[in-house]
């Protein structure tokens, strides 16, 4: 909204500053900061009006130090996140984006199915919460919206060059004229393209197109890449929001790495809009992907705010209502940069505690069918809850998960550079 004011006013009345806002870097700055704001000057009314509520956490004993003195803290705090996400986006960002109006639409969707989710285990009293398929079903919905859009939208766009497109048959949405990067006195022609191309790390081509991978099928290979690209979105969006999920059973944990996770995403935001860059680390260059850099500052604000009552000791939990909505984003962020193969990486934390739930789950069913009795890997999953059962303070845990996410996040970075 600020953006298309302060472009009028600068083209009408040329107010000194307003063209301050065309300037990425410093509508992400005020971003993070906005959202800051926002967080501390609502983050306490919104506690109050939860424990007001009775919107308190119920917790299971399951042995763990200090767990029982966390019984009703208030939850639903995911609430804090999305307002300190969407109402930075909707002032500092350029609304007309497709790329911004995609995150916003995955904020606001996992946002619902979290709180609904919430609602129900705290107000209905049902632990159980919303039913799994339902979580499942709108987790797929969003997959389809975000891929079919990237697939048909003339908005989301890889640019390359004419002979490359013609090479590869894809389809151009328009040409533009560029200054050669090697020669900048020198025009060249260059094409904007659909395509189901992705960037992947440690290759030398440092690209992957689906249609590809199942191009054996059939003679049309465009049109099951496209159902394989959707498939993959669905699949993503899925694990990591559910990564996200079971990351959040400690007070900091899954906020701290989410908050690593949006500053690394708003440099690939910053690098994949930067036409410079981009060519420099040979990643394809996304026309108007550079809004993003202000979605993920959104992000990045509204997490570290968050922090401020979710650190140990948590005045409050956010609850599936953040917990969900922070796993869509960054997965779809990842998605909409062409980035998700780094997901592994990047977003390594919550594949951990993903992988230690799922081989804690089979190897105590394999034990148990082949010896009678069940035995177990870990002494407790998620992962985190394995490091409480062997003594370790919850903070001393939280801060080493920091550390191993900044690591990877240090690494996901490098892989741009590394073929």
């Amino acid at each position: 909204m600020l953006y298309e004011l302060f472009d009028y006013l600068q083209r009408t009345y040329d107010l000194p500053g307003a063209g301050l806002f065309k300037y990425i870097s410093f509508r992400a700055g005020a971003a993070i900061i906005l959202s800051l704001i926002i967080s501390m000057l609502f983050g306490n009314r919104i506690i109050r009006s939860l424990t007001r509520l009775q919107v308190g956490e119920t917790i299971r004993d399951l042995g763990l130090k200090g767990q029982m003195e966390k019984a009703g803290t208030p939850t639903m705090g995911g609430v804090i996140i999305i307002m300190a996400i969407l109402i930075p986006c909707l002032l500092l960002s350029r609304l007309d984006n497709v790329y911004i109006i995609l995150m916003i639409l995955t904020t606001s969707w996992m946002g619902i199915i979290g709180f609904a989710d919430d609602y129900i285990k705290v107000f209905k009293k049902n632990k159980q919460g919303l039913k799994g398929l339902f979580k499942v079903l709108g987790q797929v919905v969003l997959g389809c919206i975000i891929g079919i859009a990237m697939l048909v939208s003339n908005d989301v766009v890889v640019r390359m060059s004419p002979a490359e497109a013609v090479a590869q048959g894809y389809e151009i949405v328009e040409t533009v004229t560029s200054r050669d990067l090697q020669n900048p006195d020198q025009l060249i022609e260059m094409v904007h393209v659909k395509t189901t191309l992705t960037n992947v790390p440690f290759f030398k081509g440092n690209q992957l197109d689906y249609a590809e991978l199942v191009g054996f099928l059939s003679d049309n290979t465009d049109l099951w890449g496209y159902i394989l690209f959707v498939l993959i979105t669905i699949f993503i969006i899925t694990a990591v929001s559910n990564g996200a999920n079971l990351t959040d059973g400690l007070d900091g944990l899954a906020t701290g790495v989410s908050a690593i996770i949006a500053a690394t995403l708003a440099i690939l935001a910053y690098v994949s809009g930067n036409i410079i860059f981009a060519d420099y680390l040979n990643i394809f260059y996304l026309p108007n992907s550079e809004e993003l850099v202000v979605f993920s500052a959104c992000f990045l604000g509204a997490c570290i705010g968050f922090l401020w009552y979710n650190s140990y000791p948590a005045q409050v939990f956010m609850g599936d209502t953040g917990s969900l909505t922070i796993g869509g984003i960054i997965a779809s962020m990842a998605i909409l940069l062409r980035k998700e193969l780094l997901i592994p990486i990047l977003c390594g934390i919550f594949v951990i505690e993903n992988l230690s739930v799922v081989i804690q789950v089979y190897y105590f069913k394999y034990t148990r069918k082949k010896y009678g009795e069940g035995k177990r890997i870990f002494l407790m999953s998620p992962l985190h809850h394995h490091f409480q059962k062997k003594g370790m303070h919850e903070a001393k845990i939280v801060t080493r998960f920091w550390i191993s996410a900044i690591m990877l996040a240090v690494l996901t970075i490098i892989t741009l550079k590394i073929r």
